[in-house]
């Protein structure tokens, strides 16, 4: 059978493969083979009926990366419903806010974060959890799936229909749901990514948050090629230093952050790194010479690619031949490759098309651009054109053909792999008392690629930096809170009050040649 929508994929290896090892979780050695997982996700979904969820019905999982989300994916691709990835690193009102507008039924939570529902005020009818749910009351995973019905039910499916709802954060501070459709995730590992060389023989390594497309996409594109996966729960250095040689893994992710701190392992020569065939990194900007050290370490093929939660991930491509450091073509190493086949990409300036080098904001098109933002008209108006063209809110110019990422138009920072919007900050800062105006900008940073500063005017001045930290982690998540506070007596503002971020950017900036790290 030919794999059309997402719920396919599993019905497909059942039918090619049903013995072959599908899944590995490291945390407790567990596997599923393509029949049991096909098995499990159909119990899922039989599951899921039961609790009364139909066709496009939202609904969400919360906790670190487990087999069981894969399992709740399918099943829930199967009823043609839609699942909701919730960032676990994020502060119960922020969940609180994604799980309330996803207008989730039903919620898969991990049993370390149970204590964070008792903050939120939720319009949830039912959780589950994976785990002991102790005092809860609720049904735990392997109780919510005893006695279920092992038959697929075969909800129809349109490839045009939702099947993804991963959360991205927003200018305006709060949360856009980014609805990606199963023809968008079919795309992306038949077209997009098709050059990275997946097939049934491949063991890939996912352990990148599930929360991200660079996680739960990279996690399914493994499954799509009939790929074994090795699932770690975290990212922790020394398990993926030992699963790579161990399982013999022939692909992987990782961002730029991992890479370095790889590479800053003491043990790192000692590893047979033979079985890497293809190394992805992406999603932040990269240090050359992290780059050069990574290509020397691994040996393997490397491929960047640069994409969104928008764009299904990865629209650009890298390919290895680009890869020459040293070379006289090592240039192209500033560079995040062509589009991928498929998709065209523009840059644009004030409504019209810039010339061969000019910096403008990135525009894309093609079959990987999300259907819009759920329940956000005005949004999704406001990001795709008349025409298709997906406005990424990023800068950056096109040589030959190659898209350099100059900046980012919309303020964004990007620490560590994560996308962080300085509104989100700055709306938590002005609701403390002694905050009389505040700016959030990105600073460079050598570990993270960037790291999150504040610039505060205060009502008070015994407010201190440390009240004002303690402020933002009880609001939001830790990677977002800022790392280094400056008191300013006037934040420079336009006529019309916007912040100068250009302006206090400078400083931190000067030197370099573009103001992303």
């Amino acid at each position: 059978m030919s794999i059309t929508t997402l719920g396919d994929i599993t019905r497909h290896h059942l039918a090619e493969r049903p013995d072959q090892v599908a899944l590995t979780y490291t945390h407790d050695n567990r596997e599923w083979t393509f029949r049991d997982l096909d098995t499990e996700a159909c119990q899922c979904a039989n599951a899921l009926i039961a609790m009364g969820v139909d066709a496009q019905d939202r609904v969400a999982y919360l906790g670190k990366n487990t087999p069981e989300y894969f399992t709740y994916l399918f099943g829930t691709a199967k009823l043609n419903a839609v699942s909701v990835a919730v960032n676990w690193r994020l502060a119960p009102p922020e969940m609180e806010y994604i799980l309330n507008h996803s207008e989730a039924k039903t919620l898969l939570i991990g049993e370390e974060f149970l204590s964070h529902l008792v903050e939120m005020d939720l319009n949830l009818d039912h959780v589950i959890v994976l785990g002991d749910p102790g005092e809860s009351g609720y049904l735990s995973y392997e109780q919510w799936l005893v006695k279920q019905p092992l038959q697929d039910p075969h909800f129809p499916a349109d490839p045009g229909d939702i099947c993804y709802q991963l959360y991205t954060s927003g200018t305006t501070g709060l949360p856009k749901g980014v609805e990606t459709t199963h023809s968008n995730l079919i795309d992306m590992m038949t077209g997009g990514l098709g050059p990275l060389g997946f097939s049934a023989e491949s063991v890939n390594l996912v352990c990148m948050p599930l929360f991200h497309i660079s996680g739960s996409g990279w996690g399914v594109l493994g499954f799509h090629s009939g790929a074994r996966s090795i699932l770690l729960r975290d990212v922790e250095m020394q398990e993926i230093l030992r699963v790579i040689p161990l399982y013999k893994i022939s692909h992987s992710i990782f961002v730029p952050a991992v890479l370095q701190f790889l590479l800053a392992e003491p043990n790192i020569g000692q590893i047979d790194f033979s079985s890497l065939e293809t190394v992805i990194y992406g999603a932040s900007p990269i240090t050359e010479q992290v780059l050069v050290d990574a290509i020397n370490t691994f040996k393997a093929n490397f491929f960047q690619v640069y994409g969104l939660t928008e764009t299904t991930g990865g629209v650009t491509m890298l390919h290895p031949v680009d890869h020459d450091p040293g070379g006289p073509r090592a240039y192209l190493l500033r560079s995040c490759g062509k589009a991928v086949d498929g998709h065209e990409i523009k840059i644009m300036n004030n409504g019209s098309e810039c010339e061969e080098s000019e910096v403008g904001e990135i525009w894309i098109r093609g079959p990987q651009i999300m259907a819009g933002y759920w329940r956000n008209d005005k949004a999704t108006e406001e990001s795709i054109d008349t025409d298709g063209w997906f406005k990424s809110g990023d800068a950056g110019y096109l040589t030959d053909g190659y898209l350099y990422i100059h900046d980012r138009v919309k303020d964004m920072i990007i620490s560590g792999g994560e996308n962080i919007y300085p509104a989100e900050i700055e709306n938590v800062l002005m609701k403390h008392e002694g905050v009389a105006d505040a700016a959030v900008i990105g600073v460079p940073d050598d570990r993270w690629g960037e790291s999150v500063k504040a610039i505060v005017t205060r009502t008070d001045e015994s407010v201190t930096e440390q009240e004002l930290y303690s402020f933002c982690r009880k609001n939001l998540a830790h990677y977002k809170c800022p790392k280094s506070i400056d008191w300013m007596e006037i934040i420079p503002r336009n006529p019309s009050g916007k912040i100068l971020k250009t302006e206090l950017r400078k400083p931190y900036w000067q030197g370099r040649d573009r103001n992303v790290s």
